[in-house]
């Protein structure tokens, strides 16, 4: 595999975050191209002068010859259909992913046998808005990216994602797949359902109560603006790491109604936000020249051998 920088990128999927990618990828110096199943898609990306086609198997030959780094930009439900065709046509590629649940994706792959050159990957940023018309170049710009670490990723696609996510502009974090998924059910899917039930109760409330609707509500409810489907598919295949903190959450709700009910008061219910939002504006981000915790000894070896190569730096 060639350790070229600008080594081609093939991104599947040309929403938001693909189409960002492929944004970005290009503006990076990268030769990427593109696949799309959405024929409006495709005409919208070519008439901004990007190379897209709807002609998945082509265009998987095409990354193949050139040894392109695939990435998955596709809603979780169309992954499956994907690999499938990527194990037929381009089976060796190194293989990556955008998708916002890692085990699940991590288990497709394996069902493919394609996880020699798999390395999982999901960054951390996006709008309520969808399609080719709401990407940006810029939307990775200073986002943190999770990269995968779990045993058995091999050296090299790792390097290729990672020096991706750098060249993109994002700050990379290493990630173990199960303990990304229980993290983002917390900061990113429970999100997600509290602002449906907080619009939900907005909208509960007639003409009034949305005739009054000012910043919190707008700030609270800005990613119900979500088309459901997505939705749907960003959340419902990590169900049981959400329902774990769903069931957390509806604690804490019922804690701070039963103290409301009995003495006036919201409970403990206000600090623990205060310092949770505290704790989120002091955080650190950690680059790819640390480690996160429990990763352990197999992500510095993984560094070692990076680092011998001369292709990792400090943002």
């Amino acid at each position: 595999m060639t350790l070229d920088p600008r080594a081609a990128v093939c991104v599947l999927g040309t929403g938001l975050i693909g189409g960002s990618l492929l944004r970005a990828a290009v503006a990076a110096g990268y030769e990427a191209f593109g696949y799309n199943r959405s024929e409006s898609g495709i005409e919208a990306a070519r008439r901004d002068g990007f190379d897209v086609s709807g002609e998945l198997s082509a265009v998987l030959r095409r990354a193949a010859a050139a040894d392109a780094l695939l990435v998955l930009a596709v809603p979780m439900p169309a992954v499956g259909r994907l690999l499938a065709e990527i194990a037929v046509h381009a089976p060796w590629c190194p293989l990556t992913d955008v998708v916002s649940i890692k085990v699940p994706v991590a288990d497709a792959v394996r069902e493919q046998g394609l996880q020699a050159g798999y390395v999982g990957g999901h960054p951390m940023t996006g709008t309520s808005e969808s399609g080719w018309a709401a990407t940006d170049p810029e939307l990775f710009r200073d986002a943190v990216w999770a990269v995968g670490v779990d045993e058995g990723t091999r050296v090299e696609p790792w390097l290729r994602v990672v020096r991706l996510a750098l060249d993109c502009g994002s700050v990379v974090v290493p990630v173990v797949a199960e303990e990304h998924d229980r993290a983002v059910a917390r900061i990113s899917h429970l999100p997600h359902v509290l602002a449906e039930a907080l619009a939900a109760a907005g909208a509960a409330g007639g003409e009034l109560a949305l005739g009054l609707a000012a910043g919190s509500f707008r700030d609270g409810t800005r990613v119900a603006g979500t088309a459901p489907d997505l939705v749907r598919a960003i959340c419902e295949p990590n169900a049981t790491a959400l329902e774990r903190v769903l069931d957390e959450t509806i604690d804490a709700l019922v804690a701070a109604r039963d103290a409301l009910r009995a003495d006036g008061t919201l409970g403990e219910l206000v600090e623990a936000g205060y310092r949770g939002r505290t704790a989120y504006e002091g955080r650190s981000q950690w680059d790819i020249t640390g480690i996160a915790p429990g990763v352990g000894d197999w992500l510095a070896d993984l560094h070692r051998a990076g680092q011998q190569g001369g292709v990792l730096r400090a943002l």
